[in-house]
């Protein structure tokens, strides 16, 4: 993998595209070990066990996302074109294959049987995505520019459900285009109210 990255970090990126290919039981630490061409005993040094390395991969996969939002804020104070945003680099990472599934949403679907570490991970990435849509959309029926028919917060549970089940669609039908298709209906309905 990169030379520049540590082997810790290799390990991560590594769990994450497999994680999205085949969930959490989709993958071993044999199947690491042939990517990143180390040992398993070099991955238990790092990650002891499977669920340090999914509750540290799911822990920095929320650090990234809040990360994300920060710059995005700095980019765009405007409600609309943030939710805009957002979708489109969903749009993005779906058609280009970079990120074709956010990798908390996976493992959310997996939680009946994830180890209670990992689910909590989980759950906090989940609930910083709601609290962050839910200020957006707080903000944007303030100004005007988004009419809401539910509370801040129950819109926002629905747009992040959207926003997840369009992922699965676009990967269900193998088509990119089928996330815009279900995402773009979800933006125009925020800002006409209908």
């Amino acid at each position: 993998m990169s030379s520049s990255s540590t082997t810790a970090d290799d390990i991560l990126a590594c769990a994450r595209t497999l994680i999205i290919a085949g969930g959490y039981n989709g993958f071993s630490y044999a199947d690491i070990a042939e990517v990143v061409g180390i040992r398993k005993p070099s991955i238990h040094h790092h990650f002891p066990t499977k669920a340090d390395l999914v509750r540290t991969l799911a822990s920095r996969y929320r650090e990234e996302a809040v990360a994300g939002i920060a710059y995005m804020e700095e980019q765009t104070s405007d409600p609309l074109e943030q939710l805009r945003r957002y979708t489109g680099y969903w749009a993005a990472c779906i058609r280009d294959a970079s990120a074709p599934f956010c990798v908390c949403a996976l493992l959310a679907s997996e939680l009946p049987v994830l180890p209670a570490e990992v689910a909590l991970e989980v759950r906090a990435h989940f609930r910083m995505i709601s609290a962050w849509l839910t200020s957006v959309l707080e903000r944007g029926q303030r100004e005007g520019g988004l009419v809401l028919t539910g509370t801040p917060r129950i819109e926002a549970e629905s747009f992040m459900a959207t926003v997840h089940g369009a992922m699965l669609s676009a990967r269900a039908y193998d088509d990119p285009e089928v996330f815009a298709a279900v995402t773009a209906p979800l933006i125009d309905r925020l800002c006409n109210g209908q």
